[in-house]
């Protein structure tokens, strides 16, 4: 397994695997090719569907040139074709140099068939939960911040550190910000409504649910309005663990270097789940995206409140099972409607998961692994409109909304 350095990606958003995905590849391309004089990036798929609402072609033509860049948005589509590849091409004079294709596997990543030179190290020699509890429990290791440890090192907990202060500051940019998301939608931002709408009464329930929602509303408006965020595991299911991690730090009085245990056990969370099923709403549905990242806040609270092996694996399957048939049906193919809400949704199920695994652990019948299976299964099987093509579900009524 990798490392988890490839789920947290410091970027701008709104877009993982439509914008850095793309602006990754773009700039390997132009690195290969630096005496083209001319470039064509055909888009398929989902990066052709809701290619225009995520920004993608905006950062092509930033990366590459915006005079010597032509986009072209296909409809063509073959057996087995990944849902978000991509075809460049540079040219000297009307002569072509060099060709590449290209996959967005979501969270950032690119995969280049043919280049296997071009991907990560691989970091973990266990590539499951259950090979990691047997481990762990084998060398008496007693939380997956100490597993993630032993297999990255002590400078592992540098960069957890910077991407908990990129997390904060997005909260933080995103509480005080008003007005409305680019896009044409007309969305107003909520985030710092929710956080100063303090009810009257104290009713400890509300309250956690309107901080949690808040922070949750800060992170993902920020990604929609192309701010700076961290892919966790993606930028569209970027506010719910550092919504979680919040609201812990600031219930519980976490200091920052606690906090980052918890963000090594979602990092796991997320590395199993790209690894064994898919973290791309384009090839399995908004599961993938939202689902991970409730599965990795879940487990990160679990694992901050001395939770053990096993509640931590099953704060992270009960908070994945529910998730399972989640469709990715984005209006005008934005990461606004219904994605923002979604994160809010998904860190207030997040903590739930988590109570529920303080509890019920020893009951379980489901694994983690078995869930992940699961729901790798249920994304490909779902039909290509419910997967952030924005040609089913909210997507399609809003448009015919529209059109009345």
């Amino acid at each position: 397994m990798k490392s988890i350095r490839d789920i947290y990606k410091i970027g701008i958003g709104p877009s993982s695997s439509h914008t850095m995905g793309p602006e990754r590849a773009a700039e390997l391309f132009l690195a290969q090719h630096p005496q083209a004089d001319r470039f064509q990036v055909v888009l398929y798929g989902s990066l052709s569907k809701t290619g225009v609402g995520h920004g993608t072609d905006r950062v092509l033509l930033k990366t590459l040139g915006e005079d010597r860049t032509k986009i072209v948005f296909s409809k063509e589509e073959w057996p087995g074709m990944h849902p978000n590849t991509m075809d460049f091409s540079a040219f000297a004079g009307d002569i072509e140099i060099g060709t590449m294709r290209v996959e967005s596997i979501g969270g950032g990543d690119i995969r280049v068939p043919g280049q296997s030179h071009l991907d990560s190290p691989e970091v973990y020699p266990e590539n499951s939960f259950a090979e990691i509890s047997d481990f762990c429990h084998w060398r008496y290791i007693d939380k997956l911040s100490d597993y993630v440890e032993l297999n990255e090192g002590e400078e592992i907990w540098d960069f957890l550190m910077e991407v908990w202060q990129v997390m904060k500051a997005a909260i933080d940019a995103g509480l005080k910000a008003t007005g409305t998301l680019p896009g044409g939608l007309n969305v107003q931002r909520k985030a710092k409504y929710l956080y100063e709408s303090v009810p009257k009464e104290d009713i400890p329930a509300l309250k956690e649910f309107q901080m949690l929602s808040a922070f949750a509303y800060a992170v993902a408006e920020e990604n929609a309005d192309n701010g700076r965020i961290v892919t966790a595991p993606t930028c569209g299911a970027c506010g719910v663990l550092p919504a979680v991690l919040k609201y812990a730090q600031i219930t519980r009085g976490f200091t920052d270097e606690e906090i980052l245990r918890g963000l090594a056990a979602a990092g796991i969370i997320g590395s199993l789940t790209k690894r064994n099923a898919s973290i791309s709403g384009a090839e399995c549905g908004c599961q993938a995206e939202i689902g991970t990242a409730c599965s990795m806040a879940a487990a990160a609270l679990a694992e901050l409140y001395d939770q053990n092996l096993d509640q931590v694996e099953y704060a992270a399957e009960c908070a994945m099972e529910h998730h399972l048939g989640l469709t990715c049906d984005p209006i005008c193919g934005l990461v606004q409607i219904p994605c923002i809400e979604r994160n809010a949704v998904a860190a207030n199920r997040a903590m739930n998961a988590c109570n529920l695994s303080y509890f019920l652990t020893g009951s379980r019948n489901i694994s983690y692994d078995m869930v992940c299976r699961a729901m790798h299964e249920t994304g490909v099987n779902l039909n290509h409109r419910f997967r952030e093509t924005s040609e089913g579900g909210l997507a399609k009524i809003y448009a015919r909304r529209i059109k009345k």
